[in-house]
């Protein structure tokens, strides 16, 4: 045999061991990833969940009370121009009624 078909060979048969090995590979690494996985994200979500700075209760009722009064100040402020827009609409149907 030439050099050529001998190095072809020796090619082919690199080939399909590694395309084998591959296969086998990727089939125990998909066997392997779908139970670490949700084990892994509930190891990675502990880690997360400890790297988080906790408000205290005091800041937590300094907020609450926050978004009461601002939710109070919006709903104001929408009734007013409710009753406006309501005052506006009457005076124009009853000027061209």
């Amino acid at each position: 045999m030439s050099e050529l078909n001998k190095r072809d060979e020796a090619v082919a048969g690199k080939e399909s061991v590694s395309s084998a090995d591959k296969k086998a590979k990727t089939a125990a690494k998909k066997k392997d990833k779908k139970p670490n996985r949700l084990a892994r994200w509930v190891k990675d979500l502990k880690g997360e969940l400890k790297k988080v700075t906790w408000p205290s209760g005091k800041d937590t009722l300094k907020n609450v009370g926050t978004v009461i009064v601002c939710v109070l100040l919006v709903g104001v402020f929408i009734w007013v121009f409710d009753l406006i827009a309501r005052q506006v609409v009457e005076a124009l149907l009853k000027l061209f009624a």
